[in-house]
């Protein structure tokens, strides 16, 4: 544990942290933190309304309400326990080096600099920190001799090393690929020594033969999967292979499917939940909704569905391509029809599922990098 003797960095924090991570002063340890008290002012107009940084601006201000009710905020506190850095608002000052007169402009960003610098001049002995994620207002703190950096907590670092639940092995022995061909299954060791995750995949492959395949841990057994088409969508690759098998396998109850815009992880799930309607009472696809702006979507005219549909299109957009597998006049195609105006379809944006109580259904998140599918929830 660092001492008091060997403490020596002060933090300053911008709005912007604050709107991305309410919590985010329980982060730095040993290390002190400052707030400008243009960051309380500029948070107060932040927060009113239903985004997620309204709530993150509601949850800090609740924060700094409760710690001031016994202590007097432009002193410093220890927030974290006594062993660990402390906390306190910073009124607006003057520094040498003033950035209202630098930039030749009033405005927040500038107060929150001087605020900075302030506190660099009165704590000569630490090394002050301004912690945005506004880019160019750390360009101008350091213009301005002040160091500033980016608050990484949250961000996912080396993200080729993140975990994609699949994996090639190569030079698998001829009896085994064989094996896997003539009976759809093999012990895992004799693919790795070391037992994979549940639900992991694989492609397999030697010098003449090459295979998918899928890690089932109640058996210990690693089994041969086949392409296979959902509602006449047929996967393209090995990942869009997996990801359908994942949604359509009885056994697994969560799935979640991440990539690029245009990589088919909505077509494919959808298209995996009509195939298994009939176990199902319902298909919930949802999507959450962000407006431009701080403004709720209250504030568009029209009506509840004329102001949601433009941020549900892509949704119907991938409903549609499924339907039109399919002639106008085929059942399939009159069926989905059906499903969605007696609502065994629900397209929905995800704001709206707080507080329902569901049961026997296929529900599917949606987003743009990503899509969570809850089976039978």
């Amino acid at each position: 544990m660092v001492t008091k003797k060997e403490l020596k960095k002060i933090y300053v924090l911008d709005t912007s942290v604050i709107l991305f991570d309410h919590d985010v002063i329980r982060n730095f340890k040993e290390h002190d933190v400052a707030l400008p008290i243009t960051v309380l002012e500029e948070l107060d107009h932040f927060k009113v309304g239903n985004d997620t940084i309204n709530y993150q601006a509601r949850e800090f201000i609740r924060f700094i309400d409760k710690l001031s009710k016994e202590n007097i905020l432009t002193d410093w506190l220890n927030i974290n326990g006594p062993e660990f850095g402390r906390f306190k608002v910073i009124m607006h000052g003057k520094p040498i080096k003033d950035a209202e007169i630098v930039f030749d402009e009033k405005k927040a960003d500038h107060r929150i600099l001087n605020a900075a610098l302030s506190i660099k001049e009165e704590e000569p002995g630490y090394k002050v920190i301004l912690v945005t994620k506004d880019i160019n207002l750390r360009l101008k703190a350091k213009s301005l001799n002040l160091f500033a950096e980016d608050y990484e907590t949250g961000k996912i670092k080396n993200l080729d090393k993140l975990y994609t639940g699949n994996s090639k092995i190569l030079k698998i022995k001829e009896s085994v690929m064989e094996q896997l061909f003539s009976h759809g299954f093999v012990p895992y060791k004799l693919i790795t020594k070391e037992m994979p995750l549940a639900n992991h995949y694989f492609i397999l492959q030697n010098d003449k033969k090459s295979l998918l395949a899928y890690f089932n841990k109640k058996s210990g057994l690693i089994k041969r999967i086949d392409k296979i088409s959902a509602h006449g969508i047929k996967p393209r690759n090995a990942e869009q292979v997996f990801a359908m098998d994942a949604v359509l396998n009885p056994e697994i109850s969560l799935v979640t499917i991440q990539g690029v815009a245009g990589t088919g992880k909505t077509l494919i799930a959808l298209a995996a939940a009509l195939e298994q309607k009939s176990n199902y009472v319902q298909i919930f696809l949802a999507r959450p909704i962000v407006a431009l702006g701080n403004k709720d979507i209250g504030y568009l005219p029209g009506d509840i569905k004329s102001k949601i549909n433009p941020y549900m299109e892509p949704l119907w957009d991938n409903l549609k391509f499924i339907q039109s597998q399919w002639k106008e006049r085929d059942k399939e195609f009159h069926r989905i029809t059906d499903m969605v105006n007696s609502e065994k379809i629900v397209v929905t944006p995800l704001a709206y599922i707080r507080g329902r109580s569901l049961s026997n259904i296929i529900f599917i998140v949606d987003d743009n990098t990503s899509v969570i599918i809850d089976i039978n929830i």
